[in-house]
């Protein structure tokens, strides 16, 4: 008989079936997959961005393809936090693990979101966005500059007990420092890392290929520096860290872990597999196995490096 992998894992203190979550912006508020997998056979899922009040984003075009990923240039358009609270959380069934993500352009309306989807009791935890790339104001601002992150995740913190994530931007020279920033105050764990920011040409037209002219380039492009920020962030930092970046299948997820990660965050990969989570999350199980690791958790940090 085949001993049972233990595929849970506490990430920041929220306790998931399985390791993996599928990235904010890429999955909706949940409902939307709901034909195309089981919601409560992946870890959980990390809602689209909120704004206090409902947004519209840039205009089209603001999604384009590139080599081996995607440009988007979406811009954070949400229907707000009351319709989220109101309408989009009770839609979704029982035992979904949901964590929020909050964006704003001042640490006093991060903090004022935080605040308000803390009362819900289906929300079990925040993520702030501190690193869109392709926004006007706010989001990276905070994450390229350590004095304003800090100043961001102290105000946030003071307004919610519910654990605390930072989705950290790639777009800075050293992630650690930044990450560091985060844990003295008081964030609970870092989610990285956010799309890199970048540009597509059309020469026919001699124009951007979006409307933004800046977009976030994901998928398995930026996989390899997601990797390195990974590693280079578990080497920095006890809180644990929720892996980002160019997920495709369970391999790469394995990567993640194996570098440092606690979860995983599937985004991209959403837009050409909608089952992919889920798909993923049994191929981490499956590997567990096979290599004789009795429980996922385990594969955290089992990075094999050369010894100097």
């Amino acid at each position: 008989m085949t001993e049972a992998i233990d595929e849970s894992v506490n990430f920041a203190g929220i306790v998931l079936r399985n390791p993996v979550l599928t990235a904010s912006g890429t999955f909706g508020y949940g409902t939307e997959f709901a034909p195309f997998l089981d919601l409560e056979k992946i870890g959980g899922f990390v809602a689209k961005s909120l704004t206090l009040e409902p947004r519209f984003g840039n205009p089209p075009p603001r999604i384009a393809e590139t080599p081996a990923g995607m440009l988007n240039a979406i811009s954070i358009e949400n229907v707000g936090v009351r319709a989220f609270l109101e309408e989009k959380l009770p839609a979704l069934p029982d035992g979904v693990v949901v964590i929020a993500s909050a964006f704003g352009t001042e640490p006093s309306v991060y903090a004022e979101l935080a605040a308000r989807v803390s009362e819900h009791p289906r929300i079990s935890g925040i993520e702030i966005n501190a690193s869109c790339p392709h926004v006007k104001a706010g989001g990276i601002e905070f994450g390229q500059d350590p004095k304003l992150l800090g100043e961001l995740v102290r105000e946030v913190r003071r307004a919610t007990t519910r654990p605390l994530l930072v989705k950290l931007s790639p777009n800075v020279t050293h992630i650690a420092d930044m990450a560091r920033v985060c844990e003295a105050e008081g964030a609970d764990g870092i989610s990285l890392i956010n799309a890199v920011q970048a540009m597509e040409v059309d020469v026919e037209t001699r124009r951007p290929v979006l409307s933004n002219i800046l977009g976030g380039l994901s998928g398995p492009a930026i996989r390899p520096i997601a990797l390195r920020m990974v590693w280079q962030v578990a080497q920095a930092v006890e809180i644990p860290i929720c892996g980002v970046g160019g997920i495709m299948n369970a391999e790469d997820a394995i990567k993640f872990m194996l570098c440092g990660a606690t979860a995983v965050q599937v985004g991209t990969a959403n837009y050409l597999d909608p089952s992919s989570a889920q798909r993923i999350a049994v191929g981490i199980s499956e590997y567990a196995r096979s290599h004789g690791f009795k429980r996922v958790a385990d594969l955290t940090g089992a990075l094999e490096t050369p010894r100097e």
